[in-house]
């Protein structure tokens, strides 16, 4: 008895470390299955649906890497450091990956695909249509924005009968506020380098997306935001993405 209570007690310890080196998951669920979404921290998602993974900016130093499988397919929204981790990228892919990405990170990530906004693509189950991502108010200096236009990427993926936007790193551009038919937005809320709250209430009072999740948000107040949507179809959900 004192052996296999020994035993009970390891293996509790062994499951508490394993799922405190996960991310938080949400699922949601499609005409082809569920889709489990990772939250591992600041831009760095991971989505799962079926047997096929998607790496979307994987980046070492968003969170722990150490549990997750290899990607089938990698999307890279833009060539910043905290977006395109090269050296993860390596250990993420298999022979079969799929890399999409912006031209700019082409030339680190030479086997990659460079794609662009009004490019689609489709990767097993998924359909991934490209859009775009860039400022239009915050500038690094005088007439050069942190993200000028024509450089990023954002991605819509079509899963079943479900719609999934990653914006990337962007403001509430035109483009955004003109798509249609999003069931879940990934919405960036920090400055100086992308929205502020209320310029992400903004966008979302215009395409309307089912669930917004903001991410790559920093240190920023996200209670701003579900003050500002509380009276909205909109459901706000806030999972650590620090």
């Amino acid at each position: 008895m004192r052996n296999l209570s020994l035993t009970l007690i390891i293996v509790a310890m062994t499951a508490q470390a394993f799922s405190q080196n996960q991310p938080e998951v949400d699922k949601i669920s499609t005409t082809a299955g569920d889709v489990e979404m990772y939250f591992i921290g600041h831009g760095s998602l991971m989505f799962k649906t079926g047997t096929f993974v998607i790496h979307i900016d994987p980046v070492k130093s968003s969170g722990k890497y150490d549990n997750l499988p290899k990607a089938d397919l990698i999307l890279v929204t833009h060539e910043h450091y905290d977006h395109l981790d090269t050296d993860l990228i390596k250990t993420l892919r298999k022979p079969e990956t799929v890399m999409l990405c912006n031209n700019a990170s082409l030339s680190q990530v030479p086997w990659a695909q460079a794609v662009k906004p009004g490019d689609t693509r489709i990767a097993g189950n998924v359909k991934i249509e490209v859009v775009p991502a860039y400022n239009i108010i915050h500038e690094r200096s005088k007439g050069q924005p942190f993200h000028p236009k024509g450089v990023g990427n954002g991605y819509i993926l079509t899963i079943g009968d479900k719609r999934f936007y990653i914006a990337g790193d962007t403001e509430n551009i035109p483009e955004m506020k003109a798509l249609k038919d999003i069931d879940v937005a990934f919405l960036p809320m920090n400055l100086p380098y992308t929205m502020t709250p209320s310029m992400v209430a903004n966008a979302a009072n215009e395409f309307k997306p089912a669930i917004l999740y903001p991410y790559h948000y920093g240190d920023t107040n996200t209670d701003e935001l579900v003050k500002l949507l509380k009276n909205t179809n909109i459901e706000v959900r806030i999972r650590n993405l620090k």
